[in-house]
């Protein structure tokens, strides 16, 4: 780097900071899965330490940087709570250090069809918190609850039809939910029966929709199952432990019932709520949190800190562009309204200052080093970049849309999040199109995560600063998203072509593996040049204090964001 960028880049921080304190500040953009929905975290984990032996109170210490929704996996959408889901069950399958789905509740690999269409799997013996056996019925349970119409679950219908036999069908209450293609032989064997061939079917098996339910717990529960930490069984290496439903804190204790109990070293993991960036430095440095995000001016202070870790993932955040609202048709059901919006705002310099955590300014969907052909070539070099930054262009597609529209001034809500990162983004953003779209107007609206999910499935917003991290590694979950009536399809886009892309790439192409990489691209261009449903702005980049102490924290590019299974503390004072 120069050194005239350098002291630009300074420049501008300064520049920014006087401007962010001028608007109040804010908290950050959301996280929250779906990974998942997600929520920009400053509560995010590093990896390994030191190294060495077990040898301290092996008690970690932890933040997030918003509160848990809801436990139930059935109705799960966060990557908070799917973070806690990972830790606390697990189900046929789970992601080991090596972040491959390897047998878990399953009694190894299962036997299947020639086909490709039936897995047949023998479950270990294994216990729920309780001592109570974890039985096949309890899979069959999980998934027909997650299906039902009536449970309203936001995952169930997207992670199951289409690869679940019949799973389209029930979710559209045509078929009763014991039509779904799962059945139990046998208290230990399990049979499963897809639509159609499914190459990521075994990394689902390690997604928290799939986790097992103990039907009789869950019955006498009723209204209250997971409600709290009193009223949830588990069955992974820890349990849930002082959580009221609501609250900025909650623990994690081992759990003595978990079938690889021996592999678990840590005896309590502590979680609290914070939303700013200083005041979670500040916990760090005097010894009270083990680990804590960084961006922006923290980032820069501490990036050649020897406690510093760097890790990039696929996870990718972009802006939803609401075509209609109150049943009403909104100027970004204009393709030119959008494309200038796409391409109003200076990603490069987001990264950089606003940012500065290692993350990448994205021009496309599926992030870069995330799946890759046979041939060891990334996904992401098949369309590279699409609609960058550019001021002029931007201008150009901003007048033709409000001749298109009939208006001279535009007035937009942009829906972010509380934490003081998202406010400061949202902030950048609204500086950024006001200065480049002559006669827009963005008002910013921060909400808590759990509120900006109910504004989200209302349909409630102009534009929104969302996120995604990826359910199984494979290009299509982030895809299939945004075909016509996806649950995360609530901006009414609908465009045939896509449309019919994504059903190849799943159906007649699902065992040609080059022609499926090609409609899949072909797809996400459509999505992102062509239509602008979507402007992507950065791929996830984390940058964290963690403690030298602790060690084996392992990062999942997509479920669960992190696994505490592994995890030890050694060399502690």
């Amino acid at each position: 780097m120069k050194n005239s960028k350098i002291l630009w880049l300074l420049g501008l921080v300064l520049v920014l900071s006087a401007f962010l304190a001028a608007c109040g500040g804010g908290d950050d953009t959301d996280t929250g899965t779906e990974n998942t929905d997600t929520e920009e975290t400053e509560g995010a984990e590093g990896a390994e330490g030191n190294g060495g032996e077990p040898d301290s109170v092996q008690e970690l210490n932890l933040l997030e940087s918003a509160e848990i929704p809801s436990m139930d996996s059935s109705i799960a959408e966060d990557a908070v709570a799917f973070n806690i889901l990972n830790n606390v069950n697990e189900g046929l399958f789970r992601l080991n250090q090596e972040n491959i789905a390897e047998p878990a509740l399953a009694d190894g690999e299962p036997e299947v069809s020639e086909d490709g269409l039936t897995y047949t799997f023998k479950l270990r013996d294994a216990n729920w918190s309780d001592g109570t056996p974890i039985t096949a019925n309890d899979f069959v349970y999980a998934w027909q609850r997650a299906i039902d119409p009536d449970t309203g679950s936001p995952y169930g219908p997207y992670m199951m039809a289409g690869t679940i036999k019949n799973a389209t069908e029930v979710s559209e209450g045509d078929m009763e939910v014991s039509e779904l293609g799962i059945t139990a032989e046998d208290d230990k064997t399990l049979v499963v029966e897809l639509e159609r061939p499914t190459p990521y079917f075994m990394s689902l098996m390690a997604f928290g929709t799939f986790y097992p339910l103990n039907e009789e717990f869950v019955t006498e529960q009723g209204d209250n199952y997971a409600s709290n930490s009193d009223t949830i069984l588990y069955n992974g290496p820890f349990t849930l432990t002082n959580w009221d439903g609501t609250g900025l804190t909650w623990t994690m204790e081992k759990n003595p019932e978990y079938w690889d109990a021996e592999t678990v070293q840590l005896e309590t993991i502590n979680v609290d709520v914070v939303k700013e960036t200083s005041t979670a430095v500040n916990l760090y440095q005097s010894g009270e949190k083990d680990r804590v995000a960084l961006s922006g001016e923290f980032a820069m202070q501490y990036a050649e800190d020897p406690e510093v870790v760097k890790e990039l993932e696929p996870t990718l955040f972009y802006l939803k562009f609401n075509q209609e609202r109150n049943g009403e048709e909104t100027p970004l059901a204009n393709e030119n309204i959008r494309k200038a919006i796409a391409t109003g705002f200076n990603k490069q310099d987001l990264v950089d200052v606003v940012l500065a955590n290692g993350s990448l300014p994205a021009n496309y969907l599926v992030p870069t080093e995330f799946t890759f052909n046979e041939a060891g070539e990334d996904f992401r070099d098949i369309n590279g970049d699409m609609l960058p930054f550019n001021a002029e262009e931007a201008k150009t597609y901003w007048e033709k849309g409000l001749e298109e529209i009939g208006e001279t001034e535009v007035t937009m809500e942009l829906l972010g999040g509380d934490s003081e990162l998202a406010g400061k983004m949202d902030a950048y953003l609204k500086e950024q199109l006001e200065t480049n779209l002559e006669g827009l107007t963005v008002n910013l609206k921060a909400v808590p995560f759990g509120v900006r999910l109910e504004l989200d499935e209302a349909q409630d917003y102009d534009i929104q600063n969302s996120g995604w991290g990826p359910d199984f590694q494979d290009p299509m979950t982030f895809i299939d998203l945004f075909v016509t009536g996806a649950s995360h399809n609530l901006m009414s886009y609908s465009n045939e072509e896509f449309d019919n892309l994504v059903e190849q790439a799943k159906g007649e192409l699902a065992q040609d593996a080059e022609g499926r990489w090609e409609a899949m691209a072909q797809a996400e261009k459509i999505l992102i040049e062509e239509d602008a449903a979507i402007a992507p702005i950065y791929q996830r980049g984390l940058m964290s204090l963690q403690k030298p102490y602790v060690n084996n924290i392992i990062s999942h590019p997509f479920g669960g964001d992190y696994s505490y299974k592994w995890a030890y503390i050694s060399g502690k004072e």
